[in-house]
């Protein structure tokens, strides 16, 4: 399920309609298991700026992020995106951080929920900004079936032929869903992610896009705001993607998010000492 598929097509005659000068602000944020979850406001003017837009609120119970006698966690705007799904008119998406409600907090707001991972780590890469920390995310993953089991273009029983000839693979017989990937892509673009590139990966199925070079915290911003693009992307096609590292067992490769990482010291002439001085300040493997 579900068993009725709707036409998308049909949306865009909708879309197409004038919006009255109002803005849709499409309000997303991580959920109590680490998944995505969104909700729309109208605005009623178009805003360019977080200190723009106004803070909201959640019922925390239904996300598994507060108890149900005291629900209510707030949002408060991170980072403003241009919306692919609802173009033109000035609507936006919102990517936002968690927190619990203070009245006598600046703007309502309280602590940041423990969820909200966001909030240490925009007050380290403050701490670190004279460095400025550049960040490339490789971000592989796999597009399933509906039924969170079969692989995209995996038979239905057994497997397909063996890793080889997947990996930046063109042609029917080994590119699966190249669609979503070049969907996903443009949507990116529009938005105003920093994506660099994308590509197909070792298992059949499998795919990688990358975020970057980003500065600070902006790329966990971008990280998650693409995340969320593609996710809204398979939804579209009837797929599921899964950002799972170890998505089917047995000698299939596993879907990283690899990161790189440098500083500006790194960067500058006669940086590879600055490379071997922060190696040398990491702990050793487990």
């Amino acid at each position: 399920p579900p068993y009725t598929r709707l036409d998308w097509s049909i949306l865009d005659r909708f879309s197409r309609l004038d919006q009255g000068g109002k803005v849709m602000a499409e309000y997303v944020w991580v959920g109590g298991g680490g998944e995505l979850r969104c909700k729309t406001r109208t605005l009623d003017r178009a805003c360019t700026s977080v200190e723009e837009l106004p803070i909201w609120n959640f019922d925390g119970s239904s996300t598994g992020q507060a108890p149900g006698d005291d629900s209510e966690v707030l949002l408060k705007p991170c980072a403003v995106y241009q919306d692919p799904f609802r173009k033109g008119h000035g609507n936006i998406i919102v990517l936002c951080e968690c927190y619990l409600p203070d009245p006598d907090g600046p703007q309502g707001l309280g602590a940041p929920i423990p969820t909200n991972t966001r909030s240490p780590a925009a007050k380290i890469m403050a701490d670190i900004a004279e460095h400025q920390p550049w960040f490339g995310i490789e971000q592989e993953y796999t597009l399933f079936e509906p039924d969170k089991k079969t692989p995209y273009g995996w038979p239905k029983e057994g497997q397909p032929g063996p890793q080889g000839p997947y990996y930046c693979s063109i042609g029917t017989e080994n590119a699966f869903g190249r669609a979503v990937v070049e969907a996903h892509y443009k949507a990116c673009l529009y938005a105003g992610i920093n994506i660099s590139g994308i590509n197909g990966e070792v298992m059949p199925g499998q795919w990688e896009y990358q975020v970057g070079p980003c500065t600070g915290i902006a790329s966990g911003d971008q990280l998650l705001a693409s995340r969320y693009l593609l996710i809204r992307v398979c939804e579209q096609y009837g797929v599921v993607v899964s950002f799972d590292p170890k998505p089917i067992p047995g000698d299939w490769n596993g879907a990283g998010c690899h990161t790189n990482v440098s500083t500006k010291a790194m960067r500058a002439e006669g940086g590879y000492d600055a490379i071997l001085k922060a190696m040398e300040r990491l702990p050793p493997p487990p």
